[in-house]
């Protein structure tokens, strides 16, 4: 299979780099472009990044390339690409105008901001779980006047962390849910050099994250209705975000009640038993099982278990009974590979097998 060409906007950013790393050897996708601000664009790539962030040194067949601009460089990048990554760094309205530009100009966008997340007619997908999101694409096509270029988005990293768990639990019918997440702060581009107030602290605020928390998951689980995604109306969800001193992974202390309260076993087989359209078509990022049990009373840990299944697969334990909701958790998940870039590859490869980026 020949494999499809791709720009990586965004690409000198902490995010950016991951996807170097995720695509160096696709077996799908071949990065042939890299833009980023006009004040990297002419540089090497080895050159324009300020801080590499990573232990594993930059790849070597990136690291020669030119920077192009994501703006002035946009019409000759759409024409020799058949799709993007963006994970640019610029403030949401500025993001919501460029990723519309690259899809009018026919190439299609698989974004990892959240600039258009909530675009009625922009399918924000977890791909084990709404899959069928991408039916929206045609809508959003001809309210662009396109044939090719769309927008896809993927969720805030930190949904990860119990938007899968909670799914598989929806045939129990989830009346509330109430989640803390404890998120690390690569969440937020940053290393412990980068970040010092960090050290030996926790940060109680993350701007706008419980907000998303509390209202993508309504859109995951929505359904497509007049070209557009409705955003189911329940379970009621309230967040708190805290920044804490772990470099990568995001951990999740998440209380469910049920309209019909299922036992230990019945919701442990849930989580075990559950698996998605990644799954079933071997995609090339897909985890094997996207949800592990751990029977241990100290795990899931982000230190020994954010990098199951490359990072891909979403951990779970300390599950029990709860004396004000029905039960209690915790999860979590690698927020910079399942959370970020990682979760946009396997994006693009489940549209790519469902035909919308030829």
């Amino acid at each position: 299979m020949k494999k499809l060409n791709v720009a990586i906007i965004g690409a000198t950013g902490m995010v950016g780099q991951r996807f170097l790393l995720l695509l160096e050897n696709h077996p799908l996708f071949n990065v042939t472009h890299l833009a980023a601000s006009a004040s990297s664009a002419g540089k090497k790539y080895r050159d324009a990044v300020k801080r590499w962030n990573f232990s594993t040194p930059i790849p070597q067949n990136f690291a020669d390339m030119t920077v192009l601009d994501a703006t002035a460089d946009m019409k000759s990048i759409a024409a020799s690409v058949d799709f993007c990554f963006c994970a640019v760094n610029m403030k949401k309205d500025e993001i919501r105008v460029l990723e519309e530009a690259y899809a009018k100009c026919e190439c299609p966008v698989i974004s990892n901001n959240s600039a258009h997340r909530s675009t009625p007619d922009v399918p924000m997908i977890i791909p084990e779980i709404n899959p069928e999101h991408t039916e929206v694409i045609k809508y959003q096509r001809a309210r662009l006047g396109t044939k090719r270029g769309f927008i896809a988005v993927k969720s805030n990293c930190s949904l990860q962390s119990y938007v899968p768990l909670l799914h598989p639990l929806k045939k129990f019918g989830i009346k509330s849910v109430a989640v803390t997440t404890y998120q690390a702060i690569s969440g937020a581009g940053k290393t412990f050099e980068t970040m010092p107030e960090i050290i030996d602290n926790v940060i109680p605020f993350i701007g706008g994250e419980e907000e998303k928390s509390e209202t993508e998951p309504l859109k995951i689980w929505g359904r497509v209705e007049n070209g557009k995604i409705i955003n189911a109306d329940s379970p009621a969800i309230t967040a708190q975000c805290l920044r804490v001193p772990v470099s990568d992974g995001h951990t999740a202390a998440c209380f469910v009640s049920f309209e019909r309260k299922p036992t230990k076993e019945e919701i442990i087989g849930a989580w075990e038993s559950f698996s998605g359209e990644p799954q079933r078509l071997a995609l090339p990022s897909a985890p094997k099982k996207f949800i592990h049990y751990l029977s241990e009373e100290n795990r899931p840990q982000p230190a020994l278990d954010r990098g199951c299944e490359n990072g891909m697969a979403v951990t779970v334990g300390r599950l029990r009974e709860d004396a004000v909701f029905d039960y209690k958790f915790i999860g979590l998940s690698h927020n910079t590979l399942r959370g970020a870039a990682g979760g946009a590859v396997l994006l693009a490869e489940l549209l790519a097998a469902k035909g919308y980026l030829q």
